[in-house]
């Protein structure tokens, strides 16, 4: 499903997986999230829901571009950069992932407000 993430006049293109946490995620879009860039390599913000981890891999080693989701507390993290950090246990669950502009969203600073909304919605 294909998604864009709006930051002040930036727009984003990203896709969301074929998976069980991607759907939920999914379901609660438009959804507008208050990231922070506390690790250096990746921006983050707490959703308004929990997601499962049901139907998702766990992933120890995120890569640049990729969207996931730390589901016991319900915060989402785009990175942007690979410090070579491995994620403990339970790990991420990976929603899908950046197709063009991630550096824009790297360069956004400590803090920024992201509305994720579906592509087709902005189509229209």
């Amino acid at each position: 499903m294909p998604v864009v993430l709006r930051f002040g006049d930036h727009a984003v293109a990203a896709t969301l997986t074929d998976t069980p946490p991607a759907r939920q995620f999914a379901a609660m879009l438009p959804v507008n999230v208050r990231l922070k860039d506390a690790w250096g390599q990746a921006k983050s913000g707490r959703l308004p829901h929990l997601l499962t981890a049901e139907g998702g891999t766990p992933v120890h080693d995120p890569t640049p571009g990729g969207i996931y989701v730390w589901p016991p507390s319900g915060v989402i993290a785009i990175y942007y950069d690979d410090l070579g950090q491995a994620v403990p246990g339970p790990g991420l669950v990976r929603l899908g992932f950046i197709e063009a502009g991630l550096d824009r969203l790297a360069d956004a600073g400590n803090g920024v407000t992201v509305r994720i909304e579906s592509a087709a919605a902005t189509d229209s």
